[in-house]
């Protein structure tokens, strides 16, 4: 099946500023350091720190900031200079109030903007996908009233291989964590649901084998789960 695929493409500007909305409706830090990864340096990250006010990355690439601030699978963020895979960065950043994670998203992509230079826009390609739909026998999620968090924390939580909980979660965001989940497949997931607000759930499934990895070499708890490839991101229940 053929349908739109979203792609992101980003580029290096030095000549033009980077186009802005009016200053009442753009979210920016406080305060933000921007400095190079030291060199030889092995570990690394990027989260938000507790409280909803701060963010923290340590010997990451602008490529992947990118995706983590777009809410892109890495594979779909094409284009730029080789310095935005190449080059490590830390990066220390604080509002100047307690906020959601989705907003303290939108002031890292400003960061990008301001202090990188970096210009955005959204292409639209041809090209299989899953789609992310509401199974036949309907809805067993439960619908959070409360919103979003405005903890800055990520919605969803390993609880051990294979199981997740997701808690005040958007379908927007389940999709994108699903393409993560997805990361080795080229297929975009694509919100069909419908579904406003936000969801708690639990999700269990099969990890993906490498390749010719037997079954059975899994432990049995494994086996009785769904295999996530070819259940999980095609219907919701």
């Amino acid at each position: 099946m053929q349908t739109l695929l979203l792609a992101a493409l980003f580029g290096l500007t030095s000549l033009l500023p980077a186009q802005q909305p009016g200053p009442s409706a753009r979210l920016t830090f406080e305060v933000a350091t921007i400095r190079p990864a030291q060199p030889g340096e092995t570990d690394g990250g990027i989260r938000p720190l507790p409280g909803g006010q701060e963010y923290w990355a340590r010997n990451v690439p602008v490529r992947l900031i990118i995706s983590l601030m777009y809410k892109v699978p890495l594979r779909q963020v094409i284009g730029g200079p080789d310095w935005v895979q190449s080059d490590l960065w830390d990066i220390e950043a604080k509002a100047d109030h307690p906020t959601n994670l989705d907003d303290l998203h939108v002031m890292f992509r400003n960061l990008l903007q301001d202090r990188f230079n970096l210009k955005s826009h959204i292409e639209t390609r041809q090209g299989p996908v899953y789609a992310l739909t509401v199974d036949k026998g309907g809805v067993k999620m439960h619908r959070d009233p409360q919103g979003e968090s405005s903890g800055g924390n990520y919605p969803i939580d390993a609880q051990g291989r294979g199981k997740f909980t997701g808690t005040r979660v958007t379908m927007t965001y389940l999709s994108y964590w699903l393409g993560l989940i997805l990361r080795g497949d080229e297929r975009p997931v694509l919100d069909q649901t419908g579904l406003t607000g936000t969801w708690d759930f639990s999700l269990e499934f099969l990890p993906e084998l490498p390749p010719m990895s037997p079954e059975n070499s899994c432990p049995r708890t494994w086996r009785t789960s769904h295999r996530f490839s070819t259940h999980s991101p095609s219907s919701l229940g």
